[in-house]
């Protein structure tokens, strides 16, 4: 049995609650936890609980009587088991929303969500914000974020969105976690939303800023090893777990060179695999000095993984160089994935959304002219932020050809929210 407490960004630092998590070290469902208490901002302690012995000293029964993994709360009230959604209701982050109707509802607590969350709401528009998961999107995974401005040491995502979300609510938006839309309809000149627990939000304008989803590798057994040995992101919550072990990063972009300096800081060594042949064509210049520098960290470029190994966990990868095919076998424990991202807009299927061939959202003057001039009811074109929808808008990576940056992500944002201000005013 160890116990480690899991140091949080300076917002965590403000007397947030402090939770105790407990669970057998290969547990998906713990790792689930550790990752959303960690993006959330909540500092916690793990402790794993592997054997009777631990679990008798810790609950009085053998790990046999008890649902793990076991959460408990500062009221020393415990939940055996618990889904995100049940630890997020016990710390009072789970409510309907308020009004019948808004001004702007935005869907996605990214740095473009939040962005936008801020100054519509410091602009006195009704403004409700929906997240399905934790405040701050893939940005929040982020273990430090260098080249944002105003940040010379840079800042960690979790941290950035921390700071947005009550910047946010101390200017009047409404924040409403843990629920997804289940359907919506474009009618009345509004967005009508259905969502999961059965409430619905209405309102006059919208933006989608719902970012984009961890690219998967498409191999076998990929869902069965998740969060038993295989990771997506940087690993901000499993760094400290990976003292003295040799662990694997595969991706080349910012986000892979992020994760490999956060993880060499406690690992014994990274491998990081890279499937093109150059580092340098993917990654940031400063990043690519500090990786390269890194003295127990190894680049390997033209690389792919090609099997996942293990039974209950992760025992092993397969990799296959992408130049000559030759293949080879290397035992791993955890191994980091940060190859891009995917966007989620299957609920634009079925409605007048236009969205390109990768299913990014397509705005402005991206949209074909032919086939908009059959829907589109205004004599305007559509604004550059707009969608084929008249109200309807998006901003950050789930934008057709977007700039994959922070700092591009809160610019539109913010202009997305001028934008909705011109639509309001010319239609209601």
């Amino acid at each position: 049995m160890a116990t480690d407490p899991i140091a949080l960004p300076e917002a965590a630092a403000g007397g947030l609650p402090q939770v105790r998590l407990y669970g057998p070290r290969s547990s998906r469902d713990a790792y689930a936890i550790r990752d959303f208490l960690t993006r959330s901002v909540v500092t916690f302690s793990w402790t794993t609980v592997d054997s009777d012995a631990d679990c008798q000293l810790l609950f009085g029964v053998p790990i046999s009587g008890v649902r793990m993994p076991v959460v408990e709360f500062p009221d020393g009230s415990r939940l055996s088991d618990p889904t995100l959604e049940q630890i997020a209701a016990r710390l009072g982050w789970v409510a309907r929303p308020r009004l019948p109707e808004y001004d702007l509802s935005i869907y996605g607590a990214g740095p473009a969500g939040l962005s936008a969350a801020v100054y519509a709401a410091s602009e006195g528009l009704s403004v409700v914000l929906l997240e399905r998961e934790a405040v701050g999107g893939q940005a929040g995974s982020s273990s430090l974020i260098e080249n944002y401005l105003g940040f010379p040491h840079g800042i960690a995502g979790a941290d950035l969105a921390e700071r947005a979300r009550q910047q946010a609510v101390s200017f009047g938006a409404e924040l409403v976690m843990m629920r997804s839309g289940v359907g919506g309809e474009f009618r009345d000149n509004r967005i009508h939303v259905q969502l999961d627990d059965g409430s619905t939000l209405v309102a006059r304008s919208n933006i989608c800023a719902t970012g984009v989803e961890w690219r998967r590798l498409g191999l076998a057994r990929e869902d069965d090893l998740l969060g038993v040995g295989l990771f997506y992101g940087a690993g901000t919550s499993e760094a400290a777990q990976c003292a003295g072990e040799d662990v694997f990063v595969v991706g080349g972009g910012n986000s892979a060179g992020q994760a490999v300096m956060n993880l060499s800081a406690h690992a014994n060594h990274v491998t990081m695999l890279v499937r093109g042949p150059n580092l340098s064509d993917t990654l940031s210049d400063y990043l690519t000095q500090r990786v390269v520098r890194q003295p127990n960290v190894d680049i390997v470029v033209d690389s792919r993984i090609t099997h996942l190994y293990g039974d209950s966990e992760l025992t092993g990868i397969g990799i296959e160089n992408t130049r000559t095919g030759a293949r080879r076998d290397a035992a791993a424990s955890r191994v980091f994935i940060c190859i891009g991202g995917e966007p989620n807009t299957d609920w634009a299927i079925g409605t007048p959304v236009e969205r390109d061939r990768l299913g990014f959202l397509v705005t402005g003057t991206d949209l074909a002219r032919d086939r908009l001039e059959a829907t589109w009811p205004l004599e305007r074109d559509p604004f550059y932020l707009e969608t084929s929808v008249p109200g309807s808008f998006a901003a950050g990576d789930v934008r057709h050809n977007s700039v994959k940056r922070v700092a591009s992500a809160v610019g539109e944002g913010a202009m997305a929210v001028t934008f909705a201000h011109h639509y309001l005013a010319e239609t209601f």
